[in-house]
């Protein structure tokens, strides 16, 4: 029988913290690494291939592809770092050369990067040393190495010149230098200070260009090794958006990251290509810069944003993502980048540039992963699906047919474990504080059925999915699947229990625990069937055979177990390292084990004392579960490394394993009723709208053609007419220009003349002017003859006079000489007798000196005593002063050291002084630029104007037709009035109907809250009773043990005894409970009494409201009455007014025929009348006044009496019932 082997078939997931992890193969196919081997992935077909990490390896550390796309150098961490170089050509990426730092010792290499033409390659190795080589790889030969950098600022990225093999790059934290291999050593050819800067990435941009990145956001451009400028990566508008973003998000990360360090955009990647280059800006976003014609500048074009994720709990959480790589598709068509949370996105190019109006945003090269431990691992029968949790808070379904992810979805709280149930169509999923059972619909997870079981770390389904098992710490609880009952509870575990597995047939449930105990429990009575204890060995995994009868566990010792009949037949040592995990093939030919170390392994089965297994080179961490699909087709590993692997079980000559059955997958799916009801829903609405924009199309169609047609008549009849208007115009023309031509040949022949005869009366001229310039000529010739001759003669006269003054002159100056001879010796002789006469004079001045030094001598030894004295005393203050001498000069170097250091700030606010200066630069030039685009929009406005105009007269014909129409629209208008008028009589019957239900639904509301409240009592009163008959059923167990002591009575009484002491206990909680019952009496009848009181205040609200309105509206009639009874009186006063007028005119009629006398009478009587009459007026007046007071009065008493009788909002509490 050929023994079974693994092949890699698919991988989910990416690995973080490699450098430059991502890069292409051809434009179709990428490689990055996942788990401990790196996948060629095909981007259109998605086929994967695998090139397998070396053994005993700690893991990937940075990888590098040619120029020439030929080879892969990748860097591993070990007891020796070493960088292994892969043809990629082969068909199997065949291994070419190892490298190694030779007798340096180095741990890791955390950079590398292949020469232009693919010959060369150089590494940087980690710490403490910082060592780079320059290797000759083909050959394995270490051409130079030299240490860049010293153990505080560590390298980011090493690089060579695109167009120079001998010329190198490395950037670091306050380190950028380049390096040139000459005479068999790398040399520094710059030497820049840049120690505040730390620059994470850099890119060439040409032979002399590089352009790098830094934590701050900067981008820095060097040529030749000399800094020319630099330029912030974000505008102000973009980090105003990440404060605002920082403030959105939680204050634990914000703690935990540092407010200010976060708000800086950290450049990241960089990459260049033909146009420009691309680098990240910040967290989830990366920006596009081109090259601008003035001086080699470069401009920033677009922003490319990673998208929310709408299957996140948070969706913005995506956006903050920390680009790690960017790379650029050979044809430059295609943006890949790799983020800090193991997740590939891709953009095109042209796309980008295309949707300038809008934010241009990633999306996923392949699928979403995981981007934390996977924690739970889980198959089904009836469909190809397998399900995953992890501690990112996500489960994810995949299809392990198509290799695609068919769901995804994030959650609240972490996922310790995951079940999917045979049919494919439910899920198990446990957080920390639940167990929930979910439908697994056509587009999303919901949760149907919650179980109060905290932090279960594993849950499994039964074979025939009718029941569930589930860990709570170290009890195993057992669910029906389909009354979701707990039909048992499993304990006996004394750790936490770490694995669970069913037999093929349910009836058995076997579990291992970190107590070291493997346990077989019978699934109908919960009793157990076998077990094995061993306390030195804490269990991480168990499984069973297909016949039920062995069990294979494994955990901390480094042993595989063969447990059969509670005995251990058989332990196979693992080799130092420990198992994490084990399944065994439906067949029972093979046992699958997954190690600490990340690699599996295929035991062949029966088991042997040798070391019969074949490793494999799966994942960089732990395996967390292992799996094998009902079929034996796959085995189905996840580890801490965020990764899940897909195997093909094969024999060793190539082909699948056979399978007793085909099995034929399920297709169906869930959806909920409410689901199907709305997107049938949708359908309907978008075919009547489909159909509608049919209509409306083909009647838009019509309506163009109609015009069209009348547009091409109008046109081809102006066009006809303009044809024959330029048929005419062309023989007018034509005729113009024979008779020009004739025109022009009578003038060309005149002006031909004309110059013929100018041409000879030129020549004519001209010789004339010639012989008179000849004769001029002969004449100014004779006499510059004359003027030489007179000149000879001068100068013969001036010889003459010269010689006989030189004459003169000699003769004066020797009768000088010798008169100044003589009194020369005159003076020498008065010289010497002075000498004599001094000579004499100083012999006794010599006598009078010593004379008086003697004098001076005796004088000043007393001075110097004195002085001796003094000095004395001088030494001692000098002391005094030397001491603070000192201090002073204590103080004036403090004060120096003050100096150099202001001058540092000051040098340093000069550095940044000239950065804004240039920062200053550049924004000018940006205005000179929108200057011009100014310019230019303004040309465009001004032929838009003129489009306008052209539209205004095209809209006056337009407008013309719409009166038309207008006149046509006016009696459907009509009709659309008198539909509109029925419309609202319509909306008023709804807004009635809808009053109703409002009150319907509050009505229900209530009922609701009734329902509530009692369905929680009658759970806690059966909660309660169940207590009760658990403590009933462990009584009477314990009774019954007693009663197996009744011939032994001491035991009996003490067994007794113990029942008292355990049982009195249990039966205060009893009586606690009735209390707590007694209190939820208490609290509903308080609760009915409140309701009653408040339906009491309603009524009497209504009450009262009734009696108010009854009182306004009495005092409504009596205001109208009181206002009749005004009315009446303003009548009676004009009517007074109007007769006292009258009997005034009366009066001055009669006054010619009374008496004076009677006059006076008269006059008197009508002047009481009218003082009555006036007072009668001022007092109606009064009244209404006084009238007008009191129906202000009473109506601030209603406004009173209404805002009294609001009533008690919710907010307000009411008095405490006292019973």
């Amino acid at each position: 029988m050929a023994s079974v082997v693994a092949q890699c078939h698919y991988i989910f997931g990416l690995r973080t913290g490699v450098i430059n992890n991502i890069c292409y193969f051809d434009e179709q196919t990428v490689i990055f690494p996942c788990g401990n081997n790196c996948v060629r992935y095909n981007i259109d077909q998605r086929w994967q291939r695998f090139i397998p990490g070396t053994e005993k390896s700690q893991g990937m550390q940075a990888l590098a592809i040619s120029a020439n796309r030929r080879y892969l150098a990748v860097s591993e961490r070990g007891e020796k770092g070493t960088i292994t170089v892969y043809d990629l050509q082969h068909e199997q990426s065949r291994k070419r050369k190892v490298l190694s730092g030779g007798e340096v010792p180095v741990l890791e290499f955390v950079s590398m990067a292949f020469s232009p033409d693919s010959k060369y390659l150089i590494g940087q190795a980690g710490a403490p040393d910082w060592t780079l080589f320059y290797w000759m790889w083909e050959k394995q030969k270490v051409m130079a190495s030299v240490k860049t950098t010293g153990s505080t600022n560590p390298i980011n990225q090493v690089s060579f010149n695109p167009q120079d093999n001998t010329q190198v790059c490395v950037s670091g934290n306050g380190v950028f230098k380049l390096f040139r291999y000459a005479e068999g050593a790398l040399k520094q050819s710059n030497f820049l200070k840049l120690e505040s800067q730390n620059f994470l990435s850099h890119t060439w941009m040409s032979e002399e260009r590089v352009i790098a990145g830094t934590e701050t956001g900067r981008l820095l451009v060097f040529e030749s090794g000399d800094l020319r400028w630099e330029m912030s990566v974000t505008t102000k508008p973009a980090t105003q958006e990440a404060d605002r973003q920082l403030e959105r998000r939680k204050p634990e990360e914000v703690k935990s990251e540092g407010a200010a360090p976060s708000r800086m955009p950290r450049i990241t990647a960089i990459t260049s290509y033909s146009k420009g280059f691309a680098c990240s800006a910040g967290p989830g976003t990366v920006c596009l810069f081109e090259k601008t014609e003035e001086k080699d500048n470069y401009r920033k074009t677009r922003e490319i944003r990673i998208p929310a994720d709408p299957c996140s709990n948070e969706p913005s959480h995506a956006e903050q993502q920390e680009m790690v790589t960017l790379c650029i598709s050979p044809s430059e068509e295609t943006l890949v980048t790799s983020t800090d949370r193991g997740q590939l996105y891709s953009i095109t190019l042209s796309s980008a540039e295309m949707s300038k109006g809008e934010q241009a945003h990633f999306e996923f090269l392949s699928h979403s992963f995981h981007s934390n431990i996977i924690t739970g691992l889980s198959i089904c029968i009836r469909k190809p699906l397998i399900a995953t949790c992890s501690l990112d808070h996500s489960v994810r379904i995949w299809n392990f047919e198509t290799n695609v992810l068919e769901l995804h979805k994030e959650f609240q709280e972490e996922a310790f474990s995951v079940a999917l149930h045979p049919s494919g169509l439910f899920i198990l999923v446990g957080f920390s504080d639940k167990l929930r059972l979910m439908n697994l619909l056509i587009d999303d997870v919901r949760t149907f059925k919650e179980f109060t079981v905290r932090g279960c770390r594993e849950c499994v389904f039964s074979h025939g999915g009718h029941m569930f098992a589930a860990v709570n710490g170290n009890l195993i609880h057992i669910y029906s699947s389909t009354t979701f009952d707990n039909l048992l509870n499993l304990k006996g575990h004394n750790g936490k229990v770490r694995a669970i597995v069913w037999s093929t047939d349910d009836s058995r449930l076997v579990s291992c625990g970190m107590d070291g105990a493997v346990y077989e429990w019978n699934t109908l009575n919960s009793k157990r069937e076998s077990e094995s204890v061993l306390k030195s060995c804490s269990y991480t995994g168990v499984a069973i055979s297909p016949d039920a009868k062995t069990i294979f566990a494994v955990g901390t010792d480094c042993t595989l177990k063969e447990i059969q009949d509670c005995q251990i037949l058989r332990e196979v040592a693992a080799d130092d390292v420990a198992y994490t995990t084990i399944a065994m093939s439906r067949s029972g030919r093979v046992l699958f084990a997954g190690t600490s170390i990340g690699t599996v392994r295929a035991i062949k089965y029966p088991l042997s004392t040798q070391k019969d297994w074949i490793e494999y080179q799966a994942h960089s961490g732990a395996v967390t579960k292992m799996v094998i699909t009902f079929d034996d087709q796959y085995l189905l590993t996840v580890s801490e490394d965020c990764c899940l692997l897909i195997w093909k079980i094969i024999d060793k000559e190539g082909r699948g394993l056979k399978r007793d059955k085909d099995i034929t997958y399920a297709e169906e799916i869930l959806i909920t009723k409410s689901d199907l009801e709305e997107k049938n829903q949708i359908m309907m609405e978008l075919k009547t709208r489909v159909e509608e924009l049919k209509m409306e199309n083909e009647y838009q169609l019509r309506l163009k053609d109609m015009n069209y047609n009348e547009k091409i008549k109008d046109l081809s009849e102006k066009f006809v007419q303009e044809i024959e208007s330029l048929k005419t115009k062309n023989q007018v023309l034509k005729t113009e220009k024979e008779k020009q031509e004739m025109s022009h040949l009578e003038v060309t022949r005149e002006v031909v003349e004309k110059h013929s005869r100018e041409q000879q009366d030129f020549e004519s001229t001209s010789n004339q002017k010639l012989m008179l310039e000849y004769e001029k000529y002969q004449e100014l010739q004779l006499k510059s003859q004359l003027m030489q001759e007179g000149y000879e003669r001068q100068l013969q006269a001036m010889e003459d006079s010269k010689g006989r003054a030189l004459e003169e002159l000699t003769l004066f100056y020797e009768a000088k000489l010798q008169e100044k001879m003589l009194m020369l010796g005159q003076c020498q002789d008065e010289s010497r007798q002075q000498m004599r006469e001094f000579e004499e004079s100083k012999k006794q001045m010599e006598e009078d000196g010593d004379r008086e030094i003697q004098d001076i001598r005796i004088k000043y030894e007393r001075k110097l005593r004195v002085e001796k004295e003094i000095n004395l005393r001088l030494k001692g203050e000098t002391g005094v002063m030397r001491k603070k001498f000192s201090s002073l000069q204590k103080d004036i170097d403090d004060r120096n050291v003050e100096i150099e250091k202001l001058r540092v700030e000051q040098q340093k606010l000069r550095g940044v002084i000239k950065s804004l200066e240039k920062d200053i630069l550049g924004l000018k030039k940006e205005i000179q630029e929108r200057d011009e685009t100014i310019q230019d929009k303004e040309k465009r406005i001004y032929d838009l104007k003129k489009k306008n105009q052209e539209l205004e007269k095209f809209k006056f014909v337009l407008d013309y037709k719409i009166k038309e129409l207008k006149k046509q629209i006016e009696p459907r208008e009509n009709d659309i009035k008198e539909m509109k008028e029925q419309i609202q009589e319509m909306e008023g019957e709804l807004d009635q109907v809808h009053k109703r239900n409002t009150q319907l639904e509050l009505n229900i509301t209530e009922l609701k809250l009734k329902l509530k409240a009692t369905d929680k009592e009658m759970h806690k009163e059966t909660q309660r009773v169940r207590d009760v008959e658990a403590l009933v059923r462990r009584f009477k167990t314990d009774l019954h043990n007693c009663v197996g002591f009744i011939q032994e009575p001491k035991r009996l009484k003490d067994s007794i005894r113990e029942l008292y002491d355990h049982y009195v206990q249990q039966s205060d909680v009893v009586d606690i409970v009735g209390v707590d019952a007694d209190i939820q009496r208490e609290y509903s009848r308080q609760r009915e009494h409140l309701e009653r009181n408040v339906a009491s205040l309603k009524r009497k609200l209504a009450k009262d409201t009734e009696v108010h309105r009854t009182e306004n509206v009495k005092i409504m009639k009596e205001n109208v009455s009181l206002i009749k009874e005004i009315n009446d009186l303003r009548r009676e006063l004009r009517l007074v007014r109007t007769q006292v007028h009258d009997n005034k005119s009366q009066s001055g009629i009669s006054k010619k025929k009374l008496s004076s006398s009677d006059l006076t009478a008269l006059t008197s009587v009508e002047g009481r009348g009218l003082v009555a009459r006036l007072n009668f007026e001022e007092e109606a007046e009064r009244i209404i006044q006084l009238q007008r007071v009191e129906i202000q009065r009473l109506k601030m008493q209603m406004q009173g009496q209404s805002h009294s009788l609001i009533p008690p909002s919710s907010s307000t509490k009411l008095p405490v019932l006292t019973t």
